[in-house]
């Protein structure tokens, strides 16, 4: 497979997939604790392992009783039931699956990272949905598709591995299902996870360099328009929007699915120690279970100089040598 990048970048993907085997797991138990951090209350929870064998968990969206994701380290898309019932549905073969989408006739769409395609899955089979090549200036990263079947893409601004001092040069593309793409927004600091509402007003990108959530108000036509960023917490990455409009937010560095209300305030907070948090998703009849991705801390020592972002992390110079088999991608299913 080709990964794209430099070849150091590719030696650290690959370092990072021996040591990231995946897990899927409910919470069996939560503690609350108020008052902590300015929050209504931090959850701490104990998981269950259920399922595990897989290696990188994301792009998780809830579709048709099922939860349906990819494992872009072992370039599959895969869907799991709420009971645990996994079902491996097609293989990339030539790319990074990342994101995924969901169109209004229930087909699932899988963006691909470094081709900058979108790969259409129906009746089994993938196929070319839109080449972004185009008009992507970078790596594409995440994505999300509306109920009017518009899919926004994030677009990096530069390819992986992260340049020094890139700045905010990361933009949202609108593809629109005549299959024709415009850019809607600009200026974003690596666009991470994104969200859109139910009603098709409102869509929130998470900017990982930029430490917080980038608000827009999305017109008819699918434009967007900042409003405003919202929020403070280091290196967002998958969220999603809860009834009430909060947004949940995988935190990666600090271990921790947070949630940010309209105003900008943290609300709630469930802390998975000792590991990274990757994407969520609300899933369940009335959309009430959260689905929480999170990866162990892999062990090893890096050879170069780590920063901030998990794409910086991707592209440092790994010692696989010094490396220990500890890291472990998992899915957390939280009733409430």
């Amino acid at each position: 497979m080709e990964l794209g990048g430099t070849p150091k970048f590719r030696a650290a993907i690959i370092a990072l997939r021996a040591h990231l085997p995946v897990v899927l797991a409910h919470y069996s138990r939560r503690r609350e604790n108020r008052g902590l951090r300015g929050c209504d209350h931090v959850m701490m929870a104990d998981l269950k392992t259920v399922l595990d064998g897989g290696r990188y968990f994301e792009g998780p969206r809830w579709h048709r009783g099922r939860l349906w994701f990819v494992d872009c380290m072992a370039r599959t898309l895969l869907s799991i039931s709420l009971s645990g019932e996994l079902q491996q549905h097609a293989t990339v073969t030539d790319d990074t699956p990342c994101g995924l989408g969901v169109l209004p006739d229930g087909d699932i769409v899988v963006l691909t990272m470094f081709s900058k395609r979108l790969l259409r899955f129906a009746d089994g089979k993938l196929s070319l949905y839109a080449d972004l090549s185009h008009i992507a200036t970078g790596t594409i990263d995440d994505m999300i598709i509306d109920g009017q079947g518009r899919a926004y893409v994030g677009d990096l601004g530069f390819d992986l591995p992260p340049p020094e001092g890139r700045g905010a040069v990361g933009r949202i593309i609108l593809v629109v299902p005549d299959g024709s793409a415009r850019v809607v927004a600009d200026g974003l600091r690596f666009p991470n996870g994104i969200a859109v509402s139910s009603d098709h007003r409102r869509l929130v990108v998470a900017e990982m360099d930029g430490a917080c959530l980038a608000d827009y108000e999305m017109a008819p036509d699918g434009g967007l328009h900042l409003r405003g960023r919202l929020g403070r917490m280091s290196d967002p990455d998958g969220i999603c929007l809860d009834r009430d409009g909060a947004v949940w937010v995988a935190s990666f560095t600090e271990g921790a699915f947070v949630r940010i209300g309209r105003d900008g305030v943290e609300r709630q907070r469930i802390e998975v120690p000792g590991r990274r948090a990757l994407a969520c998703a609300l899933g369940g009849a009335d959309r009430s279970t959260r689905c929480s991705a999170s990866a162990r801390r892999p062990r090893m020592r890096s050879c170069g100089r780590a920063s901030r972002s998990r794409g910086s992390m991707w592209s440092r110079s790994m010692c696989p040598a010094t490396a220990t088999p500890e890291g472990v991608s998992s899915f957390s299913f939280c009733f409430e």
